[in-house]
């Protein structure tokens, strides 16, 4: 099956977006606490966020266009803090039901049945059911004019998760804690790891790392 570019511009909205939103492959879920200045708090289902780097640790997230109101985005405008929890396989219907669009002054949390936490030193609420969260500073938001979506940047400020999925060498075995993922717009998977490869070198065989770092060779 071959699809053109003109076929693509022809499509249905609706269709195109599931289309198109598939091509990118299993992406990350995870929902985006924030609260306002009149205290009233929000959660976002987000599949767009990626690293940028590690010293800072910074992390990006894509929000669409604010032809609509586009609450998360204010409030971090607002705030400058926000959190970003991973969804497990324990709570993503109810996560998913936060991409509906809910009123300003009306909480996710209360409406899906999620509960909020706090940590000392940062005003975003956390997802308590989720079991690898973190908060972060806003450090940049750059406008990508080309289809009117917002590029946010953060900084990393604080990480929760069980101690047990931290491994040796830093890996973190989001697979133990339950993340799921996403693919297209609305299809919700679990992971199944393959392995864990050593540094690819070349003329160097192919290495397999135990979940804790150790190499062994394939």
């Amino acid at each position: 099956m071959h699809i053109n570019q003109q076929q693509i511009k022809q499509y249905e909205s609706q269709y195109r977006a599931r289309l198109i939103n598939s091509l990118s492959g299993f992406k990350s879920a995870n929902l985006v606490g924030t609260i306002n200045d009149k205290g009233v708090t929000n959660l976002s289902i987000i599949s767009s966020v990626f690293h940028i780097g590690a010293s800072p640790a910074l992390v990006g997230l894509i929000i669409r266009p604010h032809s609509v109101p586009r609450h998360t985005f204010e409030n971090i405008l607002q705030t400058k803090r926000y959190t970003i929890n991973h969804v497990s396989a324990d709570f993503w219907q109810q996560a998913h039901q936060t991409s509906a669009r809910y009123a300003q002054e009306q909480s996710e949390f209360k409406a899906v049945g999620l509960n909020e936490e706090y940590l000392a030193g940062c005003s975003a609420p956390f997802v308590r059911q989720s079991k690898l969260k973190y908060a972060l500073e806003l450090r940049e938001v750059v406008h990508l004019a080309i289809n009117g979506t917002e590029l946010v940047i953060g900084e990393v400020t604080d990480i929760m998760v069980d101690q047990q999925a931290v491994r040796k060498d830093g890996y973190i075995d989001i697979e133990s804690l339950e993340t799921i993922t996403l693919s297209g717009l609305d299809s919700y998977h679990t992971s199944q790891r393959l392995a864990r490869l050593a540094y690819a070198k070349p003329q160097k065989p192919l290495s397999n790392l135990s979940l804790d770092g150790e190499e062994d060779e394939i």
